[in-house]
């Protein structure tokens, strides 16, 4: 079959690298893609948020199957305008309008989490007209102070704060437009301590099977220091995920997760993220994604060992419970790497030199393009260096001697993935 998928980094090269490699696979179009999903397809220069023209890929490329990676065309409605305007509409992984929501409004998840009894933390919802309100529960909770915009914000639009004179000043500014339209309404909430970690659903609407778990780090600095970005490496499996805690995690978040998408009649048939927290042995959920995670994609499909086509496809006629994920053992590390003055503003067009041999480790590009034949860096995030192995240590040493390996100006990686777990 045809295959199409949406997006341009480190997430949809290693679903690329995937895909590709299945007999069921006959050709594979990548929208916009990067330097490196060619390997695998054929870029195909267009915006993933360009509706009209994915829509005239389909039909021109006789697409039957099509994975969307970032969240945006989902949140947008990506899915129903294909169904309108295509006469026979491909397999499409991912939620349409009404189930991406989840993500789309935080304010619409923490209520759905209410609703059907999913631990998460304690919460309000506020605007402009209720800001008296607002200062007054931030005044109950104790520090830090979580304020969290309520729609999509690129990954920017959630601030922890240790001074409750400064959570209400950066509330303000939230309100008036700091970021945009997502922050009109904006979420306040308790800060939970704990360590974090990633599951990954994937549901037909009825049936679900269960990825390997993740967890990833999202600070720029060394022992998760300074400001967030959109992630600077992952591993899995993840240590202290044992079979009684992920027990709990099905029991408790993932089973009410899926009944809820059902009691909802939300159109549901792709990924669901699920960022979590353990709280000293009690698991919460912190968010809902509709899609994938970037960099944890690239340690969690790598330990897919099933074709991944066939399963993806049965999302169409609702099928999944007829696979089951099946899992390499080995242990997955990522390590990112990033241009310099990220998250920040940062320079594009640097030139990018591989090592000539990097056996054992999977080279996934996030932010890069080719030009004039030379690879070069186009984002702030520009590749992950992913390595596997059945020692924990060897599978994060591996990817950090590629890592310094690869040469261009102005890189930057942690190198202290995975220690805190050692």
């Amino acid at each position: 079959m045809n295959i199409l998928i949406i997006g341009s980094g480190g997430r949809e090269h290693t679903l690329s690298w995937k895909i590709s490699q299945s007999e069921l696979c006959d050709q594979l179009y990548i929208a916009p893609g990067n330097g490196g999903t060619s390997q695998h397809g054929e870029n195909i220069s267009i915006n993933a948020n360009d509706h009209e023209g994915i829509i005239q890929i389909i039909k021109d490329k006789n697409i039957e199957m099509i994975v969307v990676g970032p969240e945006v065309p989902l949140v947008a409605g990506l899915k129903a305008d294909i169904k309108d305007a295509v006469d026979h509409p491909p397999v499409f992984v991912g939620p349409g309008k009404s189930g991406a929501i989840l993500e789309g409004s935080k304010a619409y998840s923490k209520e759905f989490m209410k609703k059907y009894d999913v631990p998460t933390a304690a919460y309000g919802t506020f605007d402009a007209s209720t800001v008296d309100e607002a200062f007054a529960f931030l005044d109950s909770l104790s520090a830090p102070y979580v304020l969290k915009a309520d729609g999509l914000a690129a990954g920017k639009g959630v601030l922890i704060l240790d001074d409750i004179d400064e959570a209400k000043a950066e509330l303000k500014e939230m309100f008036s437009g700091k970021f945009g339209d997502a922050s009109t309404t904006v979420v306040i909430e308790e800060f939970l301590d704990g360590i974090e970690f990633s599951v990954f659903v994937l549901t037909d609407g009825k049936s679900y099977v269960v990825l390997p778990e993740a967890k990833d780090y999202k600070r720029i600095g060394e022992g998760d220091t300074g400001l967030n970005t959109g992630g600077m490496g992952a591993i899995s499996p993840v240590s202290f995920v044992d079979d009684a805690l992920m027990q709990q995690v099905t029991d408790k978040i993932i089973e009410p997760t899926v009944r809820g998408i059902q009691e909802e009649k939300m159109d549901y048939r792709g990924f669901v993220f699920i960022g979590l927290i353990n709280c000293g042995g009690t698991v919460k959920v912190i968010e809902y994604n509709c899609r994938l995670g970037d960099p944890e994609t690239e340690v969690v499909i790598p330990r897919v060992k099933n074709d991944l086509v066939p399963i993806l496809y049965s999302l169409g006629d609702q099928s999944l419970s007829n696979h089951k994920i099946e899992t390499i053992d080995d242990h997955a590390a990522t390590v990112m790497l990033v241009s310099g003055g990220y998250p920040g503003s940062y320079a594009k067009g640097k030139d990018i030199e591989l090592p000539d041999s990097h056996d054992g480790t999977i080279v996934f590009h996030a932010g890069t393009k080719i030009e004039d034949g030379q690879l070069q860096t186009n984002g702030g995030r520009v590749i992950a260096v992913t390595s596997m192995h059945a020692d924990f240590t060897d599978a994060v040493n591996q990817s950090m001697s590629i890592a310094n390996q690869i040469q261009f100006e102005g890189k930057y990686f942690r190198t202290d993935i995975g220690k805190d777990l050692l």
